[in-house]
């Protein structure tokens, strides 16, 4: 197992980025990250003629129990975490549903259980899957081999992520280079985010063994990126550019490109602030239209899944680096967690109405098959 202690990142290379804000808002009244979701009916978003809109064409599966993570197999299939059971699925295409595998030391409680998922670039030679968890002690990834049947006894590659009941941070996400992303959040101890020891509030890189990845801003540790407050997105562009979307707390929820050595502010700023130490976010929106988690690249343009706001964000970046967001689906489905973009071109988007924020129905939770037009 590997854990983290004595890294020195104080004198990390801050970026700055140019950034312009762009589809925000004035900022809501105090709220927590994931309170219950208010009862909404309208859909916005453009007419359906326009090119990038999404549809729900139907559902890939339903019944589930918070789904959290989604990563897609060479065959099509995915493997799906659910929060609270510790369960590990293969879902087909075509819906149906295996038990593939159970994570027995996961620890659900409030935000905290399995949560994220990836399995490796070279899944076809070595059939490694990667999971994030949340133990007594801490959050961890694991390392299993998923032989089409089921999953093997895990083992730990990265030990000692701050965990609680909230911010515990969890999407997991291949580079194009080969290396595992990982994000943390800060337990609910805001200053660990900008503690350059401690690995909670940050965005982690490594190797699929679990150790410090070549060429992250410190060679000893595994912190590519600092001043998070609860990273529960990670997607890549067809630029190879890292996105990250981010729990604000009570003003404004953040969409980040994260570039390594950078401070992204937390706590010291919620949302843009100018100051030239930390880097401002490409575009915020109120915490009452967004609680974002999912993140994924599809069509040219980012999705964003909305727990509090219920809704898909659709944003386009431009070339200057301002941002243009649409809203889709708004209360249609209550809240939505994860967006992933599958091998056929559709985004699978999962509910989390039975997370104990949201208000289900017969069906939920549910996985949704969205068709970009």
């Amino acid at each position: 197992m590997h854990s983290v202690t004595g890294t020195h990142l104080a004198r990390l290379t801050v970026t700055v980025l140019a950034v312009t804000l762009a589809a925000c808002a004035s900022p809501s009244t105090p709220a927590a990250e994931e309170e219950p979701t208010r009862p909404a009916s309208t859909t916005a978003g453009s007419p359906a003629s326009e090119a990038g809109v999404p549809r729900v064409t139907g559902t890939v599966a339903s019944g589930l129990g918070t789904p959290w993570g989604i990563t897609f197999l060479p065959g099509g299939s995915a493997l799906v975490t659910e929060r609270d059971s510790g369960r590990v699925l293969d879902i087909g295409s075509d819906g149906t549903i295996r038990e593939v595998g159970r994570i027995d030391d996961v620890v659900a409680e409030g935000e905290s259980g399995l949560l994220g998922i990836a399995v490796s670039p070279a899944f076809e030679t070595d059939s490694l899957v990667f999971l994030y968890v949340t133990t007594n002690d801490d959050n961890r990834i694991l390392r299993a081999v998923y032989d089409g049947e089921g999953l093997s006894e895990p083992t730990v590659i990265l030990d000692g992520i701050p965990a609680a009941r909230i911010h515990d941070g969890g999407r997991l996400a291949f580079g194009p280079d080969g290396m595992l992303y990982a994000a943390t959040g800060e337990a609910g101890d805001a200053e660990l985010a900008q503690d350059p020891v401690s690995l909670g509030g940050k965005i982690l890189r490594i190797t699929p063994d679990g150790a410090p990845a070549p060429g992250n801003p410190d060679p000893a540790s595994p912190i590519y990126s600092l001043g998070h407050r609860n990273v529960q997105g990670l997607a890549f562009d067809e630029e190879n550019r890292l996105w990250a979307s981010e729990f604000g707390q009570n003003d404004v929820d953040e969409l980040n490109l994260v570039t390594p050595g950078t401070n992204y502010g937390w706590p010291e700023v919620e949302g843009i602030g100018g100051a030239p130490e930390f880097a401002d976010p490409i575009t915020t929106w109120p915490v009452s239209e967004a609680s974002p988690s999912g993140l994924a690249f599809a069509d040219g343009r980012l999705w964003m899944a909305a727990l509090r706001g219920e809704r898909l964000w659709s944003i386009e970046v431009a070339a200057d680096g301002t941002a243009s967001a649409r809203e889709f689906f708004v209360g249609e489905y209550g809240r939505l967690r994860t967006v992933a973009a599958a091998p056929d071109g559709s985004l699978w988007l999962t509910t989390s109405n039975r997370d104990g924020r949201g208000q289900p129905g017969d069906d939920d939770d549910r996985i949704l098959r969205v068709e970009i037009s």
